[in-house]
């Protein structure tokens, strides 16, 4: 029986679970903060990134995670893998976006502001 692409697979919530919290260690996210972005407690953000919890392919928090996968990746294609300048990005206040993007990714319409932002810049390369 063929699935359709966008189907959900039973392996999902454990790859990006994995893929969180590889960001995580990338970006140098603290529990509290990835809580807050993925709309989860620092506790369980805590067990995400231990890997004794994965997030369910049905809730909020998975897909404000697939958002914070596309932002990933969108930095990283257009700062060339330098996770230290993707740091530095997040950390800075952007004039475009009147704040800076790490502290507006904590809200979902922040989060989906500012990968709608770096995918309009990856889109003028």
């Amino acid at each position: 029986m063929a699935t359709h692409p966008l189907e959900q697979q039973p392996d999902d919530g454990k790859l990006l679970t994995s893929a969180v919290a590889r960001i995580a260690e990338f970006w140098g996210l603290t529990n509290p903060r990835l809580g807050a972005i993925l709309g989860v407690s620092e506790s369980t953000a805590s067990r995400l990134r231990s890997g004794k919890a994965e997030l369910d392919p049905a809730s909020k928090s998975f897909e404000a995670a697939q958002f914070l996968l596309r932002l990933f990746r969108s930095l990283d294609a257009l700062l060339g893998s330098d996770d230290m300048s993707a740091r530095a990005w997040l950390s800075t206040i952007n004039l475009d976006l009147e704040a800076r993007p790490l502290d507006l990714v904590e809200s979902f319409k922040g989060l989906m502001t500012v990968c709608d932002y770096v995918d309009a810049h990856r889109g003028r390369i």
